[in-house]
């Protein structure tokens, strides 16, 4: 059972005494709140100093739901001011992630810093890891009523291409990662793609571009969904890291081939096998690469 305090109630903040025991995830640490309110504008800063609730297990060990392995990282960073990780560390995105999710800026400065200084084959993932990619489009027409005045239609045609993408990647987190770089366009805004087989590391992509011909409102009603793509760019103003990212959107399927080598390149993988003609990869089928 979870209990949650108040983050009003001043008296159980003041019981707060080192040595502080955490539950993240399942796993067991002890350090001081000192080292937790190190960075005190982060979300740690935050739950330590009393500006957000706190919940806690039933051993009385405070309660954090997040990745417990990878946190020893963020915990040695706020205990000594530096990023150490071990050779060949393999879940790099997934640090970045949790950094960003606790709000601990400097470390996410550190990361920045680390996967620009190390080899793109040791930046993080497992060596050997494989990214099957099958790409797929189909044209389908149209047939529409537009309406210029009470009783005065006109029928339209028109010619839309679907696209499908299949991606199997033995690298869970990669697939986590393309997950927030691709986002579809939809009426409600940009949402994210789920994996749909989150336990066979498959995710798949559907979508359509909208041709200029084709009304919104008829494309809307089709229930069609567009394809953006953001790439972060890093932007630096008093020694502070933010990043931003401008969406674009996909139109074809050879500018979505581009933009998944541009950010699987940059992972560490490597093209292995494109078929049916491997110096046509834009236009490909399939896809094979492997982090080496």
């Amino acid at each position: 059972m979870l209990d949650l305090n108040s983050s009003d109630d001043s008296s159980k903040r003041n019981s707060l005494k080192d040595p502080i025991s955490l539950n993240v995830g399942g796993e067991i640490y002890t350090t001081t709140l000192d080292t937790l309110t190190r960075c005190r504008d982060s979300m740690l800063g935050a739950m330590f100093t009393g500006q957000i609730p706190t919940l806690r297990d039933n051993c009385g060990n405070i309660f954090i739901d997040r990745d417990g392995k990878v946190f020893r990282y963020i915990l040695n960073y706020l205990r000594s001011g530096f990023l150490d990780l071990p050779d060949c560390f393999s879940e790099l995105t997934l640090l970045r992630r949790e950094a960003d999710f606790f709000q601990i800026r400097p470390l996410l400065e550190e990361i920045r810093r680390y996967e620009t200084s190390v080899p793109l084959g040791l930046r993080g993932g497992p060596l050997g890891a494989i990214l099957i990619v099958k790409v797929d489009s189909k044209v389908r027409v149209l047939h529409f009523n537009l309406r210029h005045g009470p009783e005065n239609y006109e029928l339209r045609t028109c010619s839309v291409r679907a696209f499908t993408v299949d991606l199997f990647c033995t690298w869970r987190a990669f697939l986590a990662l393309l997950c927030e770089r691709f986002s579809y366009k939809t009426t409600q805004g940009l949402t994210s793609p789920n994996p749909c087989h989150p336990r066979q590391n498959r995710l798949k992509l559907e979508w359509v571009p909208r041709p200029d011909e084709l009304p919104q409102e008829q494309y809307d009603k089709q229930n069609y969904r567009g394809l953006t793509v953001s790439s972060p760019e890093a932007t630096w103003s008093d020694d502070i890291v933010n990043m931003q990212c401008s969406p674009c959107e996909i139109t074809d399927m050879q500018g979505f081939v581009e933009e998944l080598l541009k950010i699987s390149l940059a992972e560490g993988f490597k093209v292995d096998l494109v078929t049916p003609d491997p110096t046509e990869i834009l236009t490909c089928t399939s896809l094979r690469l492997v982090k080496s």
